[in-house]
This record gives structure tokens, sequence and C-alpha cells, in this order.
């Protein structure tokens, strides 16, 4: 009895291991059936034709003959094979291979060229889910020799900018690194920028194109991307182990990889080894139980291995490795069949492995299922944050559903959506195919007079230094692509401006603000966290004079109002939350059917994003229900108005660094909190030309309104523009964060933050000091005390031309177009009378 139960434990094994949709974590392109690369590379690393003739006297090779004859209904003869391929053609074998590997997700690296090889769009005929992996050798390569051809005369300086910028503005889930090839996994993470210096020029003195090959400059790109990655909260993969005869295998061992490991500045940094790192799989397992940054992938030693092999080097990994931190993937590349013969095997093995674990006692049955169902797809969905962008959930329990629910509502159209320089968000809407072929690469045309245009035209403002000549690529970031909601048949993905792929234009909201938040990572190891508390009106038709009026006229936290548009509220909550948007908590404001939903911290670049999809859930929800959202911040001169007030705190890993208690505290922050806040409080009066961008943010910003009207910090005092902030579960005399309640629903969110954090910066470099806080309403003090803020929009653009140092950090044609840009709504709107209704239809 007992043995029968064990025989429908490991069937169930054997069932979940061969049911699983696969997360595919490393793979690479394939190529038209007429590439010039052998079909033997299929089945070896081997290179050249003389190693290549003996490839097929592998046990791999004959093991994956007899499989892909199974496959195709042929003889089991190569020829065979080469004959059914052709005559088939691609899309045959393709559908036939990747139906046999029901793959869901697959992350490809295509800095591996290789002739004739087709886009990473042409993998979505066959795989939900195709997302990029970036070589940064590759990159780095692309970048000198682009720079070669215009005559750029490269320093090490000139290439790290460049360098960096790519890295953070391009679309991936994952850094490749493949060190191992060039000069081996002994890196020095403290190589010095002058050894980086002089390799780079040795480099350049190869002559072109440009193949990075010495050691001090690839160490030097290793490090920066390690830092970004870190930075980003993206995984680095790294080659390890065998691969084909360009490789030092001895350099190819992980342990080179400890000096790395542990420098405190890659901590919190994650990394995969891949292919098992064999021969070196006990060394892999051994790193992976000790140090929390190490995950492991065993593609490509399934299927090359012989099956003692593969499931040899499988259970090797196990044998100390977290099961938590193994991860599948085919390394599948220029031919279908490889991608086949890596899911098929990798699901034997492990069924295999699992049962051996489960017969030895190592595993309990639930476990050795739990296994099955993570290694093979659930850790990898997690690790590279796939949730959400594209293909389904990893789950044996939900196949039927997803099968279901695939058939009956099918993506037809992406948006790609931007804000622009005036804080209005725009979109281009790409039909699935093109976006899949074309846009997810190349991005799609946008006109440069799209960051200079202004809340009352849809032309450049004068003087903005962008016109309607010339174009940028609006390219999207795939890692923030959702399903929306309020319609099933459109994705939306957050767009980046680029001059031309992989090149970030020097205008591009999200861009500038990644930049300067890596400076503030590089001078000072600090990362800001925000988050943003939103203040909207729901409007219905009035039968008034004016076109709209509140939905309601009950007070500030009334229950009654919240109760008559809880329909609407809970709705907008559920749609926020299926965009992986957290809303913390919401109620009624003081003003008649206006309404505020908190939204949980996050790193700036996620709370900018959180913000623009937030308030296109609440508009387009309150248009479902025959409503009208406005974020304008001074909606009626009657009623309250509306802020997007945001809360900031600075971090150190996983360690909020604000507050503080030691020495140099004081306030209950820390030395780094007050120089930090000081600077944003020195240049507040620039920051309104971006956080109240419009002529309309000025009608809010008064006296006794808790808008923050005058130059000042207060502990808790909302009449204060910069308030510090010690919520439930701070000790009382510590601050959490600081708030900025002179931040409104004009504001290009991305724009407003690179501005604040850019006034941090030069706190920071400066070690300014904090004025006393104060306590009471500042309106109340003897005049001059202290000073009033900007009351009208051209005095904070008066205010951020003279800031030298905003201008330097945020950079001269930014601060260029959006002057022009205010400037030019100042003179449109002056004296207008009627100049809410104007704009309430565009905010």
């Amino acid at each position: 009895m007992e043995e029968s139960i064990r025989e429908q434990d490991r069937e169930s094994i054997r069932a979940a291991c061969a049911q699983v949709p696969l997360i595919d974590a490393h793979a690479h392109n394939v190529v038209t059936l007429d590439s010039n690369l052998p079909f033997l590379h299929c089945f070896s690393e081997a290179r050249g034709h003389e190693a290549l003739s003996f490839v097929p006297h592998s046990l791999s090779f004959q093991r994956s003959v007899q499989d892909l004859a199974g496959l195709y209904g042929c003889e089991p003869t190569l020829a065979a094979i080469e004959q059914y391929r052709q005559s088939a053609g691609l899309a045959t074998i393709s559908e036939k291979c990747f139906d046999a590997a029901n793959i869901e997700f697959v992350l490809l690296d295509d800095g591996l060229t290789m002739d004739k090889m087709v886009s990473m769009g042409w993998h979505r005929k066959y795989i939900p889910g195709v997302h990029r992996v970036l070589r940064i050798e590759t990159v780095a390569e692309a970048i000198l020799n682009q720079g070669i051809q215009v005559n750029m005369g490269w320093t090490l300086e000139s290439f790290d900018r460049r360098f960096v910028a790519t890295l953070e503005s391009y679309p991936f889930v994952a850094f490749k690194s493949i060190a191992a090839y060039r000069s081996g996994l002994r890196i020095d993470p403290m190589v010095s920028a002058q050894e980086a210096e002089n390799a780079l020029q040795e480099n350049l003195r190869m002559g072109s194109p440009v193949r990075v090959s010495s050691k001090a400059l690839i160490d030097f790109i290793f490090t920066r991307a390690l830092e970004v990655a870190t930075q980003r909260d993206v995984p680095l993969q790294i080659h390890t182990g065998f691969g084909d005869k360009d490789l030092q295998l001895e350099l190819a061992n992980p342990l080179h990889l400890r000096a790395v490991l542990e420098t405190p500045t890659f901590a919190r940094c994650r990394v995969v080894l891949l292919h098992g790192s064999y021969p070196f799989m006990r060394e892999a397992s051994y790193l992976a139980s000790v140090y929390p940054q190490v995950h492991l992938d065993f593609g490509l030693v399934i299927p090359k291995l012989s099956v003692r092999g593969m499931r040899c080097a499988v259970s090797d990994l196990l044998d100390l490795a977290p099961i938590n931190k193994i991860m599948f993937s085919t390394d599948g590349y220029a031919f279908p069949e490889t991608f086949f013969l890596g899911a098929k095997w990798s699901r034997e093995i492990l069924s295999r492995v699992l049962i051996e674990a489960y017969d030895n006692g190592d595993l309990p049955i639930n476990e050795a299922l739990a296994a099955a169902d993570g290694i093979l797809g659930r850790h990898a969905l997690d690790f590279y944050k796939l949730e959400g962008r594209g293909g389904f959930s990893a789950s044996t329990d939900n196949l039927q559903k997803l099968q279901s629910f695939s058939e009956t509502m099918v993506v037809k159209h992406v948006r790609l959506l931007y804000a622009d320089g005036s804080g209005q968000r725009r979109c281009r809407v790409i039909p699935i195919g093109r976006y899949a072929e074309v846009s997810m690469d190349y991005g799609v045309g946008l006109t440069q007079a799209c960051m200079g245009m202004t809340s009352f035209s849809d032309a450049p403002a004068p003087n903005s230094g962008v016109t309607n000549v010339g174009e940028i690529r609006l390219m999207p970031d795939a890692s923030t692509k959702h399903r929306l909601p309020w319609c099933p048949e459109h994705e939306l993905v957050l767009a980046d401006m680029h001059v031309k792929p992989g090149i970030p234009w020097q205008l591009c909201p999200r861009s500038v603000l990644r930049r300067v938040a890596l400076n503030l990572v590089k001078e000072f190891g600090l990362v800001v966290r925000a988050g943003f508390e939103s203040e909207f009106y729901l409007l219905k038709r009035s039968t008034g004079p004016k076109r709209w009026e509140g939905m309601d006229v009950t007070p500030y936290c009334s229950s009654a109002g919240f109760d008559a548009a809880s329909p609407v509220l809970s709705e907008i909550h559920s749609t926020l939350a299926s965009l992986d948007v957290n809303v913390e908590q919401m109620h009624c404001e003081s003003g008649g059917g206006q309404f505020e939903m908190v939204v949980s911290h996050s790193p700036c670049l996620r709370a900018a994003d959180n913000l623009l999809l937030l308030r296109e859930a609440v508009t387009a929800v309150a248009n479902k229900y025959s409503l009208h959202a406005t974020f304008l911040p001074k909606y009626s001169k009657a009623d309250a108005g509306s802020g997007a007030h945001v809360h900031l705190s600075i971090w150190q890993g996983n360690r909020n660094v604000f507050m503080g208690s030691g020495p140099g505290s004081k306030h209950g922050m820390s030395k780094a909190g007050q120089e930090f806040m000081a600077g944003v409080l020195l240049h507040l009066p620039s920051i309104l030309a971006f956080t109240a961008p419009n002529p309309n943010s000025y009608a809010r910003i008064l006296p006794n309104t808790w808008s923050g009207a005058y130059q000042c910090w207060g502990r808790d005092n909302r009449e204060a523009p910069i308030r510090t902030a010690s919520p439930p579960g701070v000790d009382a005399n510590m601050v959490s964060n600081f708030e900025i309640k002179a931040f409104d629903g004009c504001a290009n969110p991305h724009l407003g933050l690179a501005a604040i954090i850019a006034s941090g910066i030069d706190g920071l470099r400066k070690h300014l000091q904090l004025p006393e806080p104060v306590e009471v309403n500042p309106d109340e003090l003897e005049p001059g005390k202290v000073n009033r803020l900007p009351r009208a929009l051209e005095q904070a653009v008066e205010a951020l031309e003279a800031d030298r140092a905003l201008r330097d950090l945020l950079g001269p044609q930014l601060l260029t177009a959006i002057c022009a840009i205010r400037k030019a709504e100042v003179q449109y709107y002056k004296g207008k009378e009627d100049l809410e209704e104007l704009l309430v239809d565009r905010y």
C-alpha cells in the first residue's frame, strides 16, 4: 500500500514537470533556414569543420536525432531531419518545436550575432512573452564603433557617460556579461579609472571595428553595468563554465567572482550563473548557498550532455544551493530545435532528480511538486519580474483557465504613454503585430516638438529649442507593460524618448530622472523613494452657467460622500491594483466631489510612473461612470485646490537613512537627510517651475490653504511647503520622510522628481544647513521673517533661469524648453477670466 502511494507521488512529480508552462530565462535568436550556420551547431559547442565532423559520434547527438525524428515523423538520420527542415519551412518547424516545448516566456540575448538572424518580434508568433537581455559588451562595442564613425575622440569619461545612459534607457529585463570569454571572471571591482582609461585607448589603437578585450576595460564595463543593475534592481546574467573554444575554461570558474560578491557596493546585486557553470557545478552550488546575490541557471548543460551527465549536473546544483535559486533555460539559439530539445530534456531530467530527492527523503511530495513548478517557471517569473508583461503566469492549477482566457480576449493594440513638458499625458497607439515586429526594437517616430508643446496649443513654444523639424524615437519600456482593465484589448507601456534606439534624448523626462537618480547613487550611494498623495475632482455635467460641477457637496473625510462615490473609487482601486499600483488609503477631500488617493512609496522612477498610471486609471474609470475627472490645481475659485503632495526619503540598500539619531543628526534627521532637504528648501522657488508648472497652480498656493506658500519647513506643519513626518511605527523623535506640498496635477512627475533630486544633490555637495523649523502658521510671522514663495509662474521661471546648479544637473536644453513653455503659458493666460474652463479638459 505504501509503495503504491509512493508510486502515485512519483507520477505526480512526472506530471508536474511535464505540464508546467516554461519560463525560458536565457536564449538567443533563431536564424532563417538559408543561414550559413551549419545545422550541426544545434548539437554541439564545437566550431570549425574538422571539430564538427566528430559531433555525430557524441551521445547527445545520437539521442537528439532520435528525438527530432520522432517530432518530425521522419527517419532518425541527420540527412532526413535536414531534408524535412528544408521542405517544411521555418514556420512549420518553429510551430512544431515551440508547441512541443510549451514555453510561456523567453528572455533573448540578441547580442549573439549570427547570419540571417530573425528579429525579437518574430519569436512572438510562437511564444506569448518575449523580452530582451542586454549584453553589456555588445553595447560597449556598439557605442565605441558609433563614435569612431563620426571621428569622436573617446575618453573613459565620455564613453562611461554614453554607456551608462544606454544601459539605463534600453528596454530589458536583465543584463548579460560574456567577460568569461574575453578576460575571464577574475574581475577587479576596484579597477582604477586610470587603468580603465589606458585599456580603452589600447583597445581603440587596435583598429575598427572595436572588440573590447583589454582586461581593465572589461572589468570597468562589468562593474559599471553591475552598479546600474543594482540601482535598477535587475539581474546580471554571467556566462560561466563551458562554451565554444574561444573560452579559457579555467578562467570561467565562478569562484573567481568572489571579489565582486564581497564588495559592499554589490551586497544587494542579483547575479545569475549561467549554464550550471559546467564543469564547476559544485562551485556554483556552493556560491549560491553562501551568497544571497547568487542564483543558478542550467541551460546548455541540458541537452548538450549525456543523460547521466545532465542528471549529475542538476543533482550537483541541488546538493547545496537553495531550490528557489535554481532556474531553467534552454540556451536555445539559431535553430527552433534547440528550444525543443532543451525543454524536453529539462522536464525529463528534473523529474528524475526530484523523484530521487523524494525517494531519499530530501523532499516531501508537496515540496517536490513546488520545486518542479518553481524551477521550471515560477522562480524566473518572480526573479525577472515578468508578471504582467505578456504571456501568463506559470501555474499548473491555472492551465485551463489561462487557455480559455487566451481564446476569448486577444490584445490588439499597445499604447505608448508619455507626459510632455506641460505635464499632459499623450500616447501613440500601435497594432500589436506592428508593435511586436518593429516598435519593440525600433520605437515609433515622434516630432521633437512634442517636448515644446504648451497646455493651450499643440505647437512648440517660441524659443524652446525644439521645432517641427526633426524626429525622435518613442521607445517602449517593456518592463512597464500592462493590460488595460478598462480596455482589455489594449496594453499600455510607458515610453522613453531616444535620439535613436539606445541613445536617450536630452529632453526625455524618464531619462532625465534616471540620470539624476544615478548621479545621487554614484556620488553618495543614496536612492530616493517617493510616494504621492493625489487629489482630484469627480465632476458631473452642470445645469448652471459652467459645464461641470462636483458630484457632491460633502466635506472633508465625509462618509456619506465616500458612499456616494464608492462604486467609482472601488473600481479605480481594483484597476490600479491590476496595474501594480498599491493604494494605501483614500478619502473625501474638502472640495465638493474632491477625493484623495495615497500610493505606496517606491523608487523614484517607479513612483513617477505610478502617478501617470493613477491619472490614466482615474480618468478612464470616471469616464465609464459618465463623470469627468480633473487634477487641475484650482478647478474652481470657490473650491479647494488639488495637489499631488509627494513624500520623499533617502535610502541605502534596504535602510532608510533619512532618519537619524547619531552624530550629526538633528530634528530626527541624519546629516545626509538634513543636507538633502536643505538643498530642496533652497531651490524650492526654482523647483516650482516643474512641480507647479501652470498659471493655475498659483491660484492654489496661497496662505492658510494647507498648500505651503512660504519658503520654510516645519515638523508636521501643514502650512509649510516642506513638512517632516513621523508616521505610525516610527519613533516620535525620528523623521522618516518629508513632504512637499507644492506639487500638483499639472506637473510632469518625472521632471518634478528630477528637479527635487537635483536640488538634494546640490545640498549634499555643499553640505547645506537647514534653518530652524517654523512651528507656527508662517503667515502669522512678522513680515520678512520667512520669504514668500513665487506668487505667480513668471517668478518661478525667473528663479529657475537664475539657478545654475539645476541647469548643470538637469541639462541646459531641458531648462531652455521648460522656461519657454512656461513663458508662453504666462503670456497666453494673462488676463483670461475663464482660465479654469480652458484647462479642466487638459488636466
